[in-house]
């Protein structure tokens, strides 16, 4: 969330950068907003002021032995007027937060113009899509050939968009998440947290989810309480801190989290409908990092090559690009997306978001942080997928297929998982 009075002194320039995402920024009604908001605290303030002094001549009227019912009269009315002020300060400062709530982060200039996906600038490729003398198999027929992928059965218990995985893909999902914690926790400096994954609309709402997104969430009211299903670790991992002071000295805080994300796909129907690129639910290492604002730039590209990083080791074809302006998310301000190779595809896939918000969910989560010398500022949050699992899954059995079917599986899970590779009869060597 924007800071009402910094985005109006921005003026044309806060226009100009929100058009490059696509939204259109009236600065008029929202500096009146802001104005008759703060006129009206400013009339609370004086009408307390004189109610104090109305109390004051009560009581030396009081004991001088004057009359008092004339000064009684007039400090109720005050209180009323303090009163009707405050309600009026109240409602108009909770048009103007919900006016701020709406409003999505200034995007960096950094970000190239454009507003989907093919806007999208490559910054740099990393290995070489593999080459096969025989048509590559899409995920869904290796995973259901092997034995370890069942979407029949997650229909019939779900519905569309789940998955079943069952024994040595279960065994792989578990030894991805695994390396991918173990990287992060012993190589990158990550502390890993088991989070809830059902948090409060409050929560939400810091992250930047709520209020615009709600159509994209899964919602419960079990014993008569509200609480969303998360769509990504970064919720609750960047409210830890929600509401906090944090001293300068101590950050960054790097945290790591591996959970189940839901999310409804609302608007995304017709695409991805074939195995597990976009399920309604799904298993994700996500990472989260909290700085001074000075500093986000720097943590960003510091993410992005510990998200990478689970690529390079798994020897997976990938490239890195940085989004469009108009392509990115409600909360950042610059973005580069990972794409893995998918032979089946012939294309390169995004497996990884990796985000600098900027002070943009700090300010509505209320994260601050004190510098040495008692200042107070928002911090600065980042975020990023590290990664997927059934996306990087994916991956492994198409870049990794052979010729007879089977799938030899990436040397640094092999400790992980026991067993070097799976046959299309179900057999693991």
């Amino acid at each position: 969330m924007h800071d009402a009075k910094e985005l109006i002194s921005l003026g044309d320039e806060a226009v100009r950068r929100l058009a490059r995402r696509g939204y259109t920024l009236d600065l008029a009604p929202l500096a009146d907003l802001l104005a008759a908001r703060n006129a009206a605290i400013r009339a609370g303030d004086e009408l307390r002021a004189e109610s104090k002094r109305i109390a004051a001549e009560v009581g030396k009227a009081a004991k001088a032995g004057g009359d008092v019912e004339a000064l009684k009269e007039s400090a109720r009315r005050l209180k009323d007027s303090v009163r009707a002020a405050e309600e009026d300060a109240d409602r108009l400062g909770a048009q103007l937060h919900e006016t701020m709530l709406g409003i999505p982060n200034l995007p960096s200039d950094a970000a190239p113009d454009g507003v989907s996906e093919d806007d999208a600038v490559e910054v740099r490729r990393w290995g070489t899509p593999p080459a096969f003398d025989f048509t590559p198999a899409d995920h869904v027929d290796l995973g259901e050939k092997l034995g370890i992928l069942d979407f029949a059965r997650a229909t019939k218990l779900s519905g569309p968009r789940f998955s079943v995985a069952v024994g040595p893909g279960a065994a792989l999902e578990r030894a991805i998440a695994t390396f991918f914690l173990d990287l992060h926790t012993r190589r990158h400096g990550y502390t890993e947290y088991s989070v809830p994954t059902l948090v409060t609309r409050a929560t939400m709402t810091g992250t930047g989810q709520l209020p615009k997104f709600e159509a994209d969430l899964f919602a419960t009211s079990g014993g008569g309480r509200e609480l969303f299903l998360i769509p990504t670790a970064e919720v609750p991992l960047t409210n830890l801190h929600a509401d906090e002071i944090l001293d300068e000295a101590a950050l960054p805080f790097a945290y790591t989290a591996h959970t189940p994300c839901y999310r409804s796909e609302a608007g995304s129907y017709g695409r991805d409908t074939r195995g597990i690129l976009r399920l309604h639910q799904f298993s994700k290492v996500e990472l989260v990092r909290i700085c001074v604002a000075q500093h986000s730039a720097d943590e960003l590209e510091l993410m992005l090559s510990h998200a990478e990083r689970c690529l390079t080791e798994l020897n997976l074809a990938h490239r890195v690009v940085k989004l469009a302006a108009g392509d990115m998310g409600f909360s950042a301000q610059l973005t580069y997306d990972i794409e893995v190779w998918l032979p089946s595809q012939d294309r390169y896939r995004e497996i990884s978001s990796c985000s600098d918000c900027g002070q943009f969910q700090a300010r509505r989560a209320g994260i601050r942080v004190r510098d040495a010398a008692g200042g107070r500022a928002p911090a600065a949050t980042l975020n990023g997928s590290g990664l997927p699992i059934g996306r990087t899954m994916a991956a492994i059995l198409e870049q990794y297929q052979q010729a007879d079917g089977s799938v030899v599986m990436p040397e640094v899970l092999v400790p992980y998982l026991g067993f070097k590779s799976l046959g299309p009869d179900g057999t693991r060597d």
